[in-house]
């Protein structure tokens, strides 16, 4: 027989729910409460912006290119 759950209206309507494994969630909020997120400063918005800018430009070193840089 199958198991059937049956949510509340004033649940559903709130947003999208997920459902996991008891276990998965607890890990989820050890993760969560390690390591805590701060909002971004503009200047760190900035440069996250002009990083991926340059990613997609092509214009970065691998690490390999960065190791030989290093060693000179």
């Amino acid at each position: 027989m199958e198991k059937v759950i049956s949510i509340p209206r004033e649940l559903s309507k709130k947003g999208e729910l997920v459902i996991m494994p008891r276990d998965q969630y607890e890990e989820y909020l050890r993760f969560k409460k390690a390591f805590r997120l701060s909002a971004m400063t503009f200047s760190e918005k900035k440069a996250v912006e002009q990083g991926r800018k340059e990613i997609k430009q092509r214009k970065y070193l691998t690490l390999k290119q960065l190791k030989n840089e290093l060693e000179c």
